[in-house]
């Protein structure tokens, strides 16, 4: 499963807020998507799932232009966890992964044995099996994220995309969460596609990177395409030491000083 963005361009009236956004992403990789407030990276994302269309270019999923495909099927293929979902409906944590099967359903949206068997599996997969019959107003902020990600795996999609998925959590919960990203994106082989502020987030856990800046991509690839002191300096106006920790196996983004 592959994903090619072709010369993206996106506006609202005449505001460019993407001009000529090229990349890919392929299965089993987790993509970060980095960038200052402004520079598109939900804008990004929802031309991916064709809430927005461009203007110009091509989103391709395996070869097909999603502008093609109808909203039933590319929820068949792309599951989405959204930034500051919230309910004021008293749903419970099963009845709101179930809502992952819609796409599934029959005109009369008969839920079958196999709708369940696999919200059970998925339920299990993102570890809130227990908490089945709480209703989400109950639930923690990484427990609610959670059943975000469990409703989005329900779809058995093939891409996922996370908006800010660590957002608000606390570092205990921000950690948790990544790693069942990461596992989940291995064992089902999925494109994920992740828009992060948290840089040492996205060092520690992702394999591809696209750093956004005014809606263009000013770089992108391996850490070593994207993480480099001068860079982020002209991106992010910070100056930054990168370092690396032998005990751990990753690297650090310090910020140093903000530059005037």
């Amino acid at each position: 499963m592959k994903i090619k963005v072709k010369d993206v361009v996106f506006q609202y009236d005449s505001v460019k807020v993407l001009e000529n956004v090229t990349f890919e992403a392929c299965s089993g990789e987790l993509t970060c998507i980095l960038g200052p407030n402004g520079s598109g990276k939900t804008t990004l994302l929802k031309c991916i799932d064709n809430i927005l269309k461009p203007k110009t270019g091509a989103i391709l999923i395996n070869g097909k232009d999603i502008s093609q495909l109808k909203r039933e099927e590319l929820a068949r293929i792309i599951g989405v966890v959204p930034q500051n979902e919230s309910t004021t409906y008293l749903y419970t944590v099963l009845d709101m992964v179930l809502m992952g099967r819609e796409p599934y359903l029959g005109r009369f949206g008969d839920i079958s044995r196999a709708d369940l068997e696999i919200v059970e599996e998925v339920m299990k997969l993102t570890n809130i099996f227990h908490l089945v019959e709480r209703t989400v107003n109950e639930l923690s902020g990484g427990e609610f994220q959670r059943v975000l990600i469990a409703r989005a795996l329900a779809q058995d999609p093939k891409v996922l995309l996370l908006d800010e998925p660590t957002s608000h959590l606390d570092i205990n919960h921000q950690l948790e969460l990544m790693e069942l990203i990461r596992r989940i994106t291995k064992e089902k082989k999925l494109v994920t596609l992740m828009t992060t502020h948290d840089l040492n987030i996205a060092v520690r856990f992702g394999e591809k990177f696209l750093l956004l800046n005014s809606g263009k991509i000013y770089a992108s690839g391996s850490f070593e395409d994207v993480f480099r002191p001068e860079i982020l300096e002209n991106v992010f106006r910070v100056k930054t030491k990168i370092q690396y920790d032998p005990s751990l196996k990753h690297y650090f983004i310090i910020p140093l000083n903000p530059v005037r």
